[in-house]
């Protein structure tokens, strides 16, 4: 599992580097500064989450079962909340109107917070003393 989180880490940080690439030189000539700014919190969080996964797939003291669910929840998460932001952003240049993708942002907004909180709410837990 730690090999295809940090895999989907790595895929995650790239397609990051190539949009916010795209987005700085072949978007800026046709969006707006706002769109712009828009797409650009999308490849922002998706990078965000690459190193998110980076380190839940290199760290050892989650269990294995705890990051499988981690890994779910954010890579869902990345794909509704910066795929529909991506979409949104460039609205204006699609044949048709994408706005309807709008609802699906802060859920996935929802799935990043909670693979958050699971990391957090195991961490504070107390470790239970073996017999």
């Amino acid at each position: 599992m730690d090999k295809k989180i940090i895999t989907t880490s790595a895929i995650l940080g790239l397609i990051a580097i190539i949009l916010g690439a795209f987005g700085a030189h072949a978007l800026k000539k046709v969006l707006t500064i706002e769109q712009l700014t828009t797409f650009e919190t999308g490849v922002r969080y998706q990078m965000y989450h690459a190193l998110f996964l980076l380190f839940i797939g290199t760290t050892t003291i989650i269990r294995q079962k705890l990051k499988k669910t981690i890994y779910n929840l954010t890579v869902l998460g990345v794909i509704l909340f910066s795929g529909s932001i991506y979409l949104l952003a460039t609205n204006s240049l699609m044949p048709i109107d994408l706005k309807i993708f709008g609802f699906v942002t802060p859920i996935g907004g929802i799935f990043l917070i909670s693979a958050w909180f699971l990391l957090f709410f195991d961490l504070i837990k107390p470790i239970k003393k073996e017999k």
